[in-house]
């Protein structure tokens, strides 16, 4: 924890899920959260249960209050939000302008720093739900922090004092680091969530029952493998079964959004099965003509 010469007081700007949790960390860190805007019924109910005591306010009244301003809002709202508060004067020197958007490096936040401000990007590798049980979930929590290399020890305390661990991350990687972020994290999701659907269909009553343990042991296999290996692979089409590709497209054409999703998967995992010597070339040939041309 912080001495009392060291304490920032915080302001968070978007109390969303994300945000909110991170503010609760550097207050048990030490740091004193000034104030937070919010205005949607979540984001309100949020600052009264994860921050208690803190005011809600306007962002210009949030970022003018706080030595260290946390901008947690949707990517695509970022550049504006901090060109508006730049234009009131609501920035100044010396102040630490954090943002947590994956796909951004600093370069979002030019219009802060114009104003003297020192910008910081922490992007945190986890899902949040906007309670309580994130904050034990950032233990175990990897950071992407980008800064110019003076300020890189300051994202680097800041992450250590939330309780994550900090990898540093080029201005020019952002994007292709938040790239595998989403497609392993959100894609997983869809993914779930088709198959769930295809096994309500078939009336099985709790299909995450069903999928639970196939899914849970097939990722933390994939994760323990070093990057581009294919042992943990598994299925017909590293058997290089293309009758039963086959099946399972036809058993799917009443759902051609998943019909569509399992070809360009099975698609990926045909290259990687290659590549990595699971299945030889007439197989996949096999595969490849199986899964076809998508119909437009």
């Amino acid at each position: 924890m912080p001495d009392n010469a060291s304490r920032l007081a915080v302001g968070v700007v978007g109390a969303g899920r994300v945000g909110a949790v991170l503010a609760t960390a550097l207050r048990e860190a030490g740091h004193h959260v000034v104030g937070a805007s919010g205005v949607s019924e979540d984001s309100v109910s949020r600052i009264e249960t994860l921050l208690p005591g803190v005011p809600r306010l306007e962002p210009e009244a949030v970022v003018r209050g706080a030595d260290l301003v946390l901008l947690t809002v949707p990517d695509d709202a970022l550049e504006p939000l901090c060109a508006g508060l730049a234009t009131v004067g609501a920035f100044r020197a010396g102040q630490l302008v954090v943002h947590t958007a994956g796909r951004f490096g600093v370069g979002v936040l030019s219009d802060a720093v114009a104003a003297g401000a020192l910008p910081l990007a922490i992007h945190p590798a986890m899902t949040f739900t906007g309670t309580s049980l994130d904050r034990g979930r950032l233990a175990d929590a990897v950071f992407a922090v980008t800064a110019p290399a003076p300020l890189l020890p300051i994202a680097q305390a800041l992450v250590v004092e939330m309780g994550g661990e900090p990898i540093v991350l080029a201005e020019a990687d952002r994007a292709a680091y938040h790239a595998a972020i989403v497609h392993a994290a959100n894609h997983a999701v869809t993914l779930a969530a088709q198959s769930a659907a295809v096994l309500a269909r078939l009336g099985v009553e709790e299909p995450g029952r069903v999928l639970s343990p196939v899914v849970h042991a097939s990722i933390e296999n994939a994760l323990a493998d070093a990057p581009g290996s294919v042992s943990s692979l598994t299925g017909p089409v590293v058997r290089g079964d293309a009758g039963t590709v086959a099946a399972h497209l036809g058993a799917l054409a009443a759902l051609p959004d998943t019909r569509s999703a399992y070809r360009a998967m099975a698609r990926a995992t045909a290259d990687l099965a290659l590549a990595g010597g699971r299945i030889g070339p007439a197989q996949y040939a096999d595969l490849i003509a199986t899964l076809g041309v998508e119909e437009e």
